[in-house]
């Protein structure tokens, strides 16, 4: 099932892309932009509830902070998330990071007809990833990014659940959480958030600029008029002039801050072994990734010197077999790899093996900003402390 699922995801990816231009993907494409024009209707008829009050949103009673983007994947925003967090708990906040939980294991589906059909689903409690202190889920159950961010935080509750009204109420009243953090929570209406910060990668900032499915912007672009920060991710020390003006034809209020994702170190996959950036250099390396944006990746891992001869893609959000992992050093070894490099978010997916004839590495990257502040600390006092 998740072959023949991520085989579709893939296809559809080259035709909105226009990487296939036979007959059938013209037609194809035809078919998907109808199809995001009443998308595109149904999203700003949504928006138009929620903003005249018809749908009514939630308030806390504490600070609630959302961090998403308008694009389907690809900003890097699970290490924002995380030195948000960081940056927030260090400043004496009890902070909780409410997360939808992307591919996550579901409950049982008849488990979830009896819940809605007898209006006991708020009686559920959200999934407790982590609870400040222990990692109490694996990353089938909570999904790549709350386990990611759960491993790397200590000290900050990681809950997952669709209702985050719900669990941001269980955060408060369960561990005493003053501070909620909404991961990719942009397009989440139903709980008021304080600020919301929007996430735009620098080098793949709209996509096509075509709407879901025929694109994968999430929603117009003139929506980010709705964001009070604007965060443009992956950039370089010549900045992003070019885009920050065309933002600003969207939104003349909010604040623009530049951020790079920069590489930290290596760490083995099983063994938690750390490399300095300096064991690429030079190296003739393997790549596999299973992200939106594997180009990124590859590119970073040839900009710190390495020689990426060979190079395995999967869909977003891949669950890697057993199987795969043993044909990638196969393929690897052939062709003369001395090294198999991933990124964080694909290595909590990566499933036990004994092979150790190449070793197996994540690229450890974190956010640095570059402009519109002095440092995450200094972004997170002006944007939280105000």
């Amino acid at each position: 099932m998740w072959q023949w699922t991520e085989n579709v995801e893939q296809y559809v990816l080259d035709v909105i892309f226009e990487r296939r231009r036979d007959f059938g993907a013209r037609l194809t494409r035809t078919a998907l932009f109808g199809i995001s024009k009443i998308y595109e209707a149904a999203v700003q008829f949504r928006l138009f509830l929620w903003k005249n009050r018809i749908f009514r949103d939630h308030t806390l009673g504490c600070q609630v902070v959302s961090i998403g983007n308008l694009t389907v994947g690809g900003t890097g925003k699970t290490p924002v998330v995380e030195v948000f967090a960081r940056a927030l708990q260090q400043a004496g906040r009890r902070v909780a990071i409410l997360s939808r939980g992307y591919k996550s294991t579901p409950r049982p589906l008849w488990q979830r007809i009896l819940t809605k059909i007898t209006f006991q689903d708020d009686q559920i409690p959200p999934k407790i990833v982590s609870d400040g202190h222990s990692l109490l889920l694996d990353s089938a159950q909570a999904g790549d990014e709350p386990y990611m961010l759960a491993s790397n935080l200590k000290d900050v509750v990681v809950l997952v659940d669709k209702n985050r009204v719900k669990a941001g109420r269980y955060a408060i009243s369960k561990f005493g959480c003053d501070t909620l953090l909404l991961d990719d929570g942009f397009q989440y209406l139903a709980l008021k958030s304080r600020l919301d910060i929007c996430l735009v990668d620098r080098h793949n900032p709209f996509g096509n600029h075509y709407l879901l499915p025929r694109g994968t912007l999430r929603e117009p672009i003139a929506n980010l008029k709705r964001a009070h920060y604007i965060f443009i991710t992956k950039c370089n020390d010549r900045g992003a002039r070019k885009l920050r003006r065309y933002i600003r034809d969207y939104n003349a209020r909010a604040e623009i801050i530049e951020c790079t994702h920069q590489p930290l170190y290596l760490q083995d996959v099983f063994s938690g072994e750390r490399q300095e950036l300096s064991y690429l250099r030079g190296r003739n390396v393997a790549a596999i990734s299973g992200i939106a944006m594997p180009e990124s990746f590859e590119n970073g891992l040839r900009d710190l010197g390495a020689n990426v001869i060979y190079a395995k893609r999967y869909a977003d959000h891949h669950r890697y077999t057993q199987q795969e992992i043993l044909n990638m050093i196969n393929r690897s070894l052939k062709r003369g790899a001395t090294a198999i490099l991933t990124t964080e978010k694909d290595a909590v997916r990566f499933p036990k093996i004994d092979r150790r004839d190449i070793p197996l590495y994540y690229l450890r990257v974190e956010i640095r900003i570059i402009a519109g502040a002095k440092d995450f600390q200094d972004a997170v006092t002006r944007i939280c402390h105000r």
